[in-house]
């Protein structure tokens, strides 16, 4: 039902640490009617032009602070509210090229009442500018 609108159209620009680009980042929203904790969230992958973006290399940025998906396990005091855009890095040496990109945004989610983990997908064509 919102799987579509989990990646917010034009949001694709380069991540930059420090003066250097280190990858790309992209605004996303979490595919739930209500807000997470983060430690409901069991995973999210990242696929750019048909290359999954490792675990290991992909971060999670909400309300001023950024989590590896490991350290997002145990943080029970933070949340991903419904609606809320948070930005979705995708480390990468040297970025992503200039131009459009798939990008390819899967978040797997536990949720208490369901006998089920699910794992909701959306996919667009991104411009990535200078």
């Amino acid at each position: 039902m919102m799987d579509n609108k989990m990646i917010v159209e034009g949001s694709l620009e380069n991540f930059e640490e420090k003066g250097t680009v280190k990858g790309a980042k992209f605004l996303g929203r979490l595919p739930y009617y209500r807000g997470l904790g983060l430690s409901m969230i069991e995973d999210i992958q990242v696929t750019i032009d048909g290359e999954q973006v490792p675990r290991a290399d992909v971060r999670f940025h909400v309300r001023g602070k950024t989590y590896t998906l490991d350290e997002m396990e145990t943080v029970y005091d933070d949340r991903w509210n419904f609606g809320e855009k948070a930005t979705i890095i995708a480390l990468q040496d040297g970025g992503f090229g200039l131009g459009d990109h798939k990008v390819e945004f899967g978040v797997r989610m536990r949720v208490s009442y369901l006998p089920f983990v699910p794992t909701t997908r959306d996919a667009k064509e991104l411009a990535l500018a200078a």
